[in-house]
């Protein structure tokens, strides 16, 4: 299954850093999310996009895992000549992550 099917998201950007917040639809499906989408997870599913390190911040009280993309941006909004300069689109590629059924695990 797809992460969206859990899940939504929000995205943000300061300079060249991304944040991508995942926040399950019901809070029963929290501690799958922590066990399944990792740091490592989200640095290899972005590839290349993410040219620096990914850090995991968990928010059990909202359901929520916060994504922290270091140089994600080509440099940030003034600098990049980028479509998605603010890295938008970044969320709905996260929510194309292939994850494993809840019933799978």
């Amino acid at each position: 299954m797809k992460l969206r099917d859990i899940a939504h998201s929000r995205t943000g950007d300061k300079g060249d850093i991304c944040n991508i917040s995942v926040i399950a639809y019901c809070p029963e499906d929290y501690a799958f999310l922590c066990a399944t989408v990792t740091a490592a997870r989200v640095k290899a599913h972005f590839g290349d996009i993410v040219q620096g390190e990914v850090l995991r911040f968990e928010m059990p009280g909202i359901a929520a895992l916060n994504f922290v993309l270091k140089d994600a941006l080509g440099g940030g909004v003034t600098r990049s000549l980028r479509l998605d300069a603010h890295g938008k689109s970044l969320s709905s590629r996260l929510l194309d992550l292939e994850i494993p059924s809840a019933d799978d695990s």
